[in-house]
């Protein structure tokens, strides 16, 4: 029987985010990137979306190791949340062991996991297999690539990449080693989809580095930045900026605060003397002299720009005197939230500049030309594109057949599809349990699609609560049901809906048999049905309805 190497993809296939992928090989399992979600809007509560491990708790005694990309949320936010449910070994570049870190502690968990930093260029066996870190460009310091490797193949799992031939720390991606790589023999290639769409190349991230510069220079106002607080070259950019026009720099936001501490103290973020001062000394200097990075890149409601838009900032109050500078694009689901807060921005009279045409911002993924350059390199026998919409998987699946991938050799699979590979056959025809887990407040998995219904349910139509005070003598109502409503949206006759609702409820009660009174779960199922079906009659609309029984 030939040997088999299983691919088993947990997350971030046709969607951003949640990324993760289980390897399995001789009877032993490895876990790349362990990623979180954005919540889409109508999950109303939920901060974030993690994938469903479930096959990994069922495998926990087979698990060799979980090796991390880089540190980006969509590849290490569900990390303590999945920990909580299997111990496993975490192996990974020093920043991004830095940013785990962080987690763990927040989670109580830095005592009880196996941390393991690893340097690109070194390898790590986990049991029958071995693990290659490859150096990539990325919008984040310390990213990697894996060449896996099997006794019956290697596969090379990109994580998310571009090729950045003038990065700010030097370091260009290891293009040599996957070219000797390919040289050698790939039996498989699993790579970034997400810039596929577009054609060319990714423009450097030195290029956003010469727009601070001319933001900067002659600039009379107060500066405030905002970016992602994981891209520490981008914060190094505007600090070396700041330094050069004679300004100083201070941070708010518990993410920015938390990463510049990190980076700073690893050595991935090097700050010019004497520029960065604290938040309560900066407001002191003149504006010309100011420059506040903040987190509130996406308009998150409880980021720091976002407070300084919405007038809730502590610290920070922007008016004519100020120009914003937002140095991101906007994730996909998030357009309207940053699209609120640049409104409110230019409501308050600051100058606000953020069209990606004067090169604010650069993307840390890889277009079209850089894909095929990878392909090139790899020359892969089989190809499984990752980290993407439905349209994306497909066009850079139609983009490795022009690389000379026949399309039989092409995967594009669903979370949970199990692909199985030989050194001649690929096949997906089996899945595992994958999908969505909800995190609300500091527990994940307990609330479930019943519950994000019910809030849904809530949020559309409101609700409506019936109490019913009945006798715990002889199980009959005392007096008129109280009808109160909550969100709940009624005809403008409402007096005379809710006293129609109070009726069809007493009449509901009074119709039961005396029996069937003595069961309170059965006067609440039945006065739930009636009242429930006249409000959608009348008002086409159907609130929640709750009814309440008091004994009295």
């Amino acid at each position: 029987m030939a040997e088999k190497l299983k691919i088993i993809p947990l997350g971030g296939l046709n969607e951003i985010g949640k990324n993760m992928t289980v390897y399995e090989y001789g009877g032993e399992l490895i876990v790349v990137d362990c990623g979180m979600a954005f919540p889409e809007e109508d999950m109303y509560g939920i901060d974030c979306v993690i994938p469903d491990v479930s096959y990994l708790i069922k495998n926990k005694n087979r698990l060799r190791g979980l090796f991390i990309t880089h540190g980006h949320e969509d590849h290490i936010g569900a990390v303590p949340y999945v920990l909580k449910q299997v111990n496993l070994p975490i192996y990974c570049t020093r920043l991004t062991a830095g940013l785990i870190k962080l987690k763990l502690t927040e989670h109580g968990l830095l005592n009880s996991t196996k941390l393991i930093t690893v340097e690109a260029g070194q390898t790590v066996k986990a049991g029958k297999f071995q693990v290659e870190f490859i150096h990539v460009n990325h919008s984040i310091a310390d990213s990697v690539a894996f060449a896996i490797h099997t006794k019956m193949g290697t596969v090379v799992h990109t994580g998310d990449f571009k090729i950045d031939s003038t990065p700010i720390d030097g370091e260009v991606i290891d293009l040599a080693r996957l070219g000797e790589l390919g040289k050698n023999g790939v039996l498989a290639l699993l790579a970034d989809s997400t810039n596929v769409e577009r054609a060319g190349y990714t423009a450097s991230e030195s290029a956003v580095g010469q727009t601070f510069m001319r933001q900067f220079a002659n600039c009379s106002k107060r500066i405030i930045v905002t970016t992602f607080a994981s891209n520490v070259h981008r914060i190094q950019q505007v600090l070396d900026a700041a330094a050069a026009c004679g300004r100083k720099v201070a941070v708010t936001g518990r993410s920015m605060e938390n990463i510049m501490k990190v980076s700073t103290e690893l050595g991935y973020m090097k700050v010019p003397k004497g520029t960065l001062v604290d938040m309560n000394r900066i407001k002191n200097l003149p504006l010309e002299q100011q420059v506040i990075v903040t987190t509130g890149s996406q308009g998150e409601e409880m980021s720091a720009l976002y407070r300084m838009a919405f007038s809730t900032h502590k610290q920070v109050d922007i008016g004519a005197g100020d120009k914003v500078i937002i140095s991101a694009s906007a994730i996909p689901g998030n357009e309207i939230t940053v699209g609120r807060v640049i409104n409110e921005l230019f409501r308050k009279g600051a100058d606000v500049v953020y069209n990606k045409a004067d090169m604010l911002h650069v993307s840390g993924h890889a277009c079209q030309e850089e894909l095929k350059i990878i392909h090139a390199l790899v020359r892969p026998r089989f190809f499984i594109p990752l980290h993407g919409e439905q349209r994306m998987l497909q066009l850079h699946a139609r983009l490795a057949q022009q690389m000379g991938v026949p399309a039989n050799r092409v995967a594009i699979a669903n979370n949970g599809s199990v692909i199985e590979l030989t050194t001649k056959t690929m096949k997906c025809e089996t899945s595992v349990p994958a999908g969505e887990v909800y995190v609300d407040g500091g527990s994940a998995g307990e609330v479930g699609s019943v519950v994000l219904n019910d809030r849904k349910l809530l949020a559309e139509d409101g609700m409506v609560v019936v109490v019913l005070p009945i006798s715990s003598h002889d199980n009959r109502l005392l007096c008129e049901p109280e009808i109160v409503t909550r969100g709940f949206v009624y005809v403008k006759e409402s007096e005379e809906l809710l006293q129609e609702l109070r009726n069809i409820a007493y009449d509901t009660v009074e119709a039961m048999s005396a029996r069937k009174r003595k069961d309170d779960n059965e006067i609440c199922r039945a006065v739930r049905s009636a009242v429930s079906s006249y409000l959608f009659k009348q008002t086409r609309r159907s609130p929640m309805v709750i009814p309440m029984v008091t004994k009295i």
